[in-house]
């Protein structure tokens, strides 16, 4: 899908068509991350922040099953 940059003020943006959004699952407002990748750049919702914080959750979760099941009672 080919995109247009556009002036917007002194900055510039890219105009996302409503089918790339709902594919994406975003709305206006939502976040949009720009990765790197050796092909080049990679639009993404993924927020690879947020999978790394969850992946340490996951891990404590694991590891201190008996301690979480005490403090949900």
């Amino acid at each position: 899908m080919k995109l247009k940059i556009t002036a917007i003020g002194n900055s510039a943006g890219v105009i996302l068509p409503k089918e790339l959004l709902a594919r994406l699952h975003l709305d206006k407002g939502d976040a949009l991350y720009a990765l790197e990748t050796p092909d080049g750049i990679r639009l993404t919702a993924y927020d690879p922040e947020l999978a790394a914080q969850m992946e340490v959750a996951e891990q404590v979760m694991r590891e201190d099953r008996l301690v979480l099941r005490k403090l949900a009672q």
